[in-house]
């Protein structure tokens, strides 16, 4: 990767003023050509800010305190895989969802992490507004920097609205991306052996 990776874990700051996006909200229902004051949309300004804000959680997310302490000392350098990790995400050239699953692998250099904390990593990237190849990266990049392995590798699969709903509007195409990092890249042996726990019948068995 060319940006340097502490970048995944910062804690980017931005204003969350309660009630701003749910004006904009109202203004969005006009040009639409709905009556945001009709019995039906009434809180549909404020249902949608407070739907935005859990979907963009991440951007505030702390990466150290999801951690918290749960990376351990121990004598294992053999592979460890977590997969089939289910996320949701809001494409930021259309902001509709794409959803899917992440399969992430890391060889320990002598530190293992909680394993209920690698999903909670991917949930911080997820909950921003993305593109699956960044969002890719960036869970390895953290992943990196975290736990300092001897190597990351993530792949991602999913399924994007904008081409389901919209567009092209094709219902069942998914979209591969993946992200190599140490042994991962250096060793076509060790990226097979990661391919072959994750090979399964892709989105369409889910």
């Amino acid at each position: 990767m060319k940006s340097s990776s502490k970048a995944a874990v910062k804690v980017l700051e931005h204003r969350r003023e309660e009630g701003a996006i749910a004006a904009h909200m109202r203004e969005i229902l006009r040009a639409l050509g709905e009556d945001p004051s009709r019995e039906g949309l009434l809180a549909t300004p404020m249902r949608s800010e407070k739907a935005l804000r859990f979907l963009t959680s991440g951007y505030t997310a702390d990466i150290h305190k999801i951690v918290n302490g749960a990376i351990f000392n121990e004598r294992c350098d053999e592979m460890v895989v977590v997969k089939d990790i289910e996320f949701f995400s809001l494409c930021e050239h259309h902001l509709l969802p794409f959803y899917g699953k992440a399969h992430v692998a890391y060889i320990p250099k002598n530190k293992i992490i909680g394993l209920s904390k690698i999903p909670r990593l991917v949930d911080v990237f997820a909950r921003r507004l993305q593109v699956q190849e960044r969002m890719t990266q960036q869970i390895a990049a953290c992943i990196q920097e975290v736990l300092d392995p001897l190597g990351v590798a993530v792949i991602t699969e999913a399924r994007h609205f904008c081409m389901m709903m919209r567009g092209v509007e094709k219902q069942h195409s998914s979209t591969t991306s993946s992200a190599m990092l140490g042994e991962f890249r250096r060793r076509k042996e060790t990226r097979d052996e990661f391919l072959s726990h994750v090979r399964h019948q892709g989105l369409a068995g889910w």
